[in-house]
């Protein structure tokens, strides 16, 4: 997702998406042990996308502490 997609959305939301790329990266993680992984870029990109909306989750917090 591009960063733009994830600041228009709420906290509530980027918490429940970075569940559900967590459940898709544990499912690609043993996708790959067992030697069904076809797509091994994903896995990069997916741990990209949970750093992008932890980091706005952060910027957010940190914002609302300054003020």
């Amino acid at each position: 997702m591009k960063v733009n997609e994830l600041r228009d959305l709420s906290n509530s939301d980027l918490e429940k998406l970075i569940n559900d790329i967590k459940q898709e990266l544990f499912n690609m993680r043993f996708q790959k042990s067992v030697g069904k992984l076809t797509n091994t870029a994903r896995v990069r990109t997916i741990k990209k996308d949970i750093a992008r909306a932890k980091t706005i989750i952060h910027e957010r917090k940190l914002a609302a502490e300054g003020q």
